[in-house]
């Protein structure tokens, strides 16, 4: 029995170092074992309540033991071996539940620690997608700032240049009206001088018939 716990013991402190102190891929390979035997939870639960009747019973052998002894006075070399024995198991029982106790919030805290890191290299990567999104949403505002500004400066050209059409035609129909009122007193001076020419036909052709 105390070979039995002597080993138990070694393989629980065994396995808390290796949960403690990463050593290549034995953490996950125990961390796989873990998971496989808390998916057989009722006979872990056994073996411990088992392991706790032997220690509960160990504890009150050495009550018995020493309650015996105390009433003789002393205790016999029998009774010595059988107490030192209990004692020794009872430890070493309490020291493997104790490891096993260990061990299984080591194994939960560590899985805990793996999912909380798979969420953050997510959560990171998600942060770097984000960050990508808002330099190409700055790049393309920035464009679009860009061609804001040189519509801008082409609409103002534009409208400089409609100015100027607008001013030159204008001009151009001022220069119309003044050429259409120039043909029009050119129109009615070249009708007065026909009418000149028709009277000074008639004086001429009077002129004529008295010298006739």
């Amino acid at each position: 029995m105390i070979q039995l716990l002597f080993m138990v013991l070694c393989l629980e402190g065994m396995v808390a170092f290796l949960l403690m102190v990463k050593i290549g891929p034995l953490r996950e390979l125990v961390m796989k074992c873990l998971d496989q035997v808390k998916m057989r939870k009722g006979t872990v639960l056994t073996i411990a309540g088992t392991i706790s009747a032997i220690l509960f019973s160990n504890f009150i052998s050495i009550i018995k033991i020493q309650n015996k002894g105390a009433k003789i006075g002393t205790m016999t070399p029998m009774d010595q071996v059988l107490w030192r024995t209990n004692l020794l198991e009872a430890t070493l029982m309490g020291f493997s539940l104790f490891l096993g106790f260990l061990i299984d919030r080591m194994h939960h805290y560590l899985r805990k620690l793996i999912v909380l890191r798979s969420s953050a290299g997510s959560s990171k990567k998600e942060f770097e997608r984000l960050e990508k999104e808002k330099l190409q949403l700055k790049e393309k505002a920035d464009k679009a700032a860009e061609e804001i500004k040189l519509s801008q400066k082409q609409l103002s050209s534009l409208t400089e240049t409609l100015k100027k059409v607008k001013l030159e035609s204008e001009e151009k129909d001022k220069r119309v009206e003044t050429a259409e009122a120039h043909v029009a007193a050119l129109q009615k001076q070249a009708a007065d001088l026909l009418l000149e020419y028709d009277r000074l036909l008639e004086d001429n052709q009077n002129l004529q018939n008295q010298a006739h």
